[in-house]
C-alpha cells in the first residue's frame, strides 16, 4: 500500500472522475443553447437534468451492492461505456425525449465512478492519510467542471450542439481505454477485496449498514452540504447569471468555475480538520452550510440586483459545500466494516443527489407559476422568481439539518455504549480547552 503503483492508480481513478464530472455538468452550461434547441419551458429544463440526478441517486445502492461483488474497476469501464454512450444520444436528439434517454445513460453511468475511485483509495493506501485523499478526489474531480465551462462551453458556441457533445463523448471513450489499462481493484497481497457473496448476504450488508447510526449521519451530511451548489453549477446558476443578473454567458460559465476553485482551496483544510478532530466532523458539516446559509440570506434579502462581489461570496460559500460534503463518506468509512464501504458509500451519496434533484424541480416548478403568460426567457428567468424559488432550498436542507441532529445523537449514544467514548457538546469542550491552554 501507499506504492509507486498506488499514485498511478490514484491519478487515473481520479482523471476518470473529472472526465465524469465533465459530462455530468455539460448540461449546466448548455441549458440556454437546450432551451433553444428543444423549444422547453423551465420545468421542463429541469426535468431533462433531474432525470438524470434521479437516476444517479436511484442506483447508488445497486452499485453500492455491485462493487462489493464485482470490485471498482469493473463499475469505473461499465460506467464510463454508458457515460460515454449517453452523451452521443444526446448530441444528435431530435427532440426532449430522446434528449432524456441519453442523460439517463449519463445518470446510470456516473453513478459508479465517485463510489469506485473511493474503494480504490482504501485498497490502496492506508493510514492517516485517506481521509485527505478522499477529499482531494472530490476536489480535482470538480476540475470537470472546468472543461465544461471553458473548452466545452467555447466548443459549444463554435462547432454547435452535436460536435460538442460527440467530442465530449469522445473524451469519455478515452478514459475508458485509459482506465481499463492501468486500474487494478487491489494490491496482489491485499486480502479485502470483493469476495462471491450471494445476493441474499449482500444485500444483509447492506441492511446492516442502513442499521448504523453513523451511515445515516454520513448521508444527512452530504444531504444539506452537497445540493445547493449542485443544484446552481449543474441548471440553474447558469440561466441565473444570464438571465436575471445580464451576466455574458461567457462570463456566467466562467463565473461557475469559482465553485471549483474554492473547493479546491478549501478542501485541503477541511481534509486535515477531519482527520485531526475525527469528534468533530458533524461540527464542521454544520459550520460549512450555516455559512452557506447566512451568504444565501444575504443575498436573496439584498435589495434590487445584488452586486458582484456579493455574488463571488455566493459562489465561494457553496464551493465549501462540495468539499463539506465529502465528509459523509469519512462518517461511512470509520462506522462501517471494510467489506460493506461500497454499500454505505452508495447509501451516504444518494443524500446529495436526492436533495438536489428535489430542488431543482421545484425550483423549475416554482418559476413557470410566477411566470405564467411569460413570452421570453427573460420574463421567465426574472430576478424576483429566481429570488422566490430560491426560498426552496431553505425548506429542503433545514429538513435535514434536523435529520443531522438526530442522527448524530443517535450515533454518539452508540459510541459511548460500545466503545465507550463520549463526545461533549462543542461548547464544553472549547471551555476544556481554553482551561488547558491557560494552565
Amino acid at each position: 500500500m501507499n506504492s509507486r503503483r498506488s499514485w498511478i492508480i490514484f491519478v487515473v481513478g481520479v482523471a476518470a472522475y473529472v472526465v465524469a464530472i465533465l459530462q455530468r455538468s455539460t448540461l449546466g452550461v448548455s441549458g440556454v443553447a437546450a432551451v433553444e434547441r428543444f423549444d422547453i419551458t423551465a420545468a421542463a429544463l429541469s426535468s431533462l437534468a433531474v432525470v438524470q440526478l434521479v437516476v444517479y441517486a436511484a442506483m447508488q445502492i445497486p452499485i453500492g451492492l455491485l462493487i462489493d461483488r464485482w470490485g471498482p474497476r469493473r463499475l469505473l469501464v461499465l460506467g464510463l461505456i454508458l457515460i460515454s454512450l449517453g452523451q452521443a444520444v444526446l448530441a444528435v436528439a431530435p427532440d426532449l425525449s430522446i434528449a432524456a434517454l441519453g442523460r439517463v445513460c449519463v445518470g446510470i453511468g456516473d453513478a459508479g465512478i465517485f463510489v469506485s475511485v473511493l474503494r480504490l483509495v482504501n485498497y490502496w493506501f492506508s493510514g492517516p492519510i485517506v481521509p485527505s485523499l478522499s477529499q482531494w478526489t472530490g476536489n480535482i474531480g470538480q476540475l470537470g467542471q472546468v472543461l465544461s465551462a471553458v473548452p466545452f462551453a467555447a466548443l459549444l458556441n463554435t462547432v454547435g450542439w452535436e460536435s460538442a457533445y460527440l467530442a465530449a463523448a469522445s473524451l469519455g471513450v478515452l478514459m475508458l481505454i485509459v482506465v481499463f489499462i492501468c486500474i487494478a481493484d487491489r494490491p496482489v497481497d491485499d486480502s479485502t477485496g470483493p469476495v462471491q457473496r450471494s445476493w441474499g448476504s449482500s444485500l444483509d450488508i447492506l441492511l446492516d449498514s442502513l442499521k448504523r447510526p453513523g451511515t445515516r449521519l454520513g448521508f444527512w451530511a452530504h444531504f444539506i452540504t452537497q445540493s445547493s451548489g449542485t443544484v446552481f453549477s449543474l441548471l440553474w446558476g447558469y440561466p441565473f447569471m444570464v438571465f436575471a443578473l445580464g451576466i455574458p454567458e461567457s462570463a456566467a460559465a466562467a463565473l461557475l468555475l469559482v465553485i471549483v476553485f474554492s473547493g479546491v482551496v478549501f478542501g485541503p483544510i477541511l481534509g486535515v480538520l477531519t482527520a485531526r478532530f475525527p469528534t468533530r466532523r458533524s461540527n464542521l458539516v454544520l459550520g460549512v452550510v450555516s455559512v452557506m446559509g447566512i451568504v444565501w440570506t444575504t443575498f436573496l434579502a439584498w435589495p434590487g440586483h445584488p452586486p458582484m462581489w456579493l455574488l463571488i461570496v455566493l459562489l465561494i460559500s457553496m464551493g465549501i459545500g462540495g468539499p463539506g460534503s465529502l465528509i459523509g463518506f469519512d462518517f461511512a468509512r470509520t462506522f462501517n466494516h471494510s467489506r460493506a464501504l461500497g454499500s454505505a458509500n452508495g447509501i451516504v451519496n444518494v443524500g446529495g443527489f436526492l436533495a438536489s434533484f428535489t430542488m431543482m424541480f421545484v425550483i423549475g416548478f416554482v418559476l413557470d407559476v410566477l411566470s405564467a403568460g411569460a413570452t421570453s426567457p427573460d420574463e421567465t428567468y426574472s430576478l424576483s422568481s429566481f429570488k422566490i424559488a430560491f426560498l426552496v432550498q431553505y425548506i429542503v436542507i433545514g429538513f435535514g439539518v434536523v435529520m443531522l441532529f438526530l442522527a448524530r445523537r443517535t450515533t454518539r449514544s452508540r459510541l459511548a455504549e460500545q466503545e465507550g467514548i463520549k463526545v461533549a457538546p462543542l461548547w464544553v469542550a472549547l471551555v476544556r480547552w481554553m482551561r488547558r491552554d491557560r494552565s
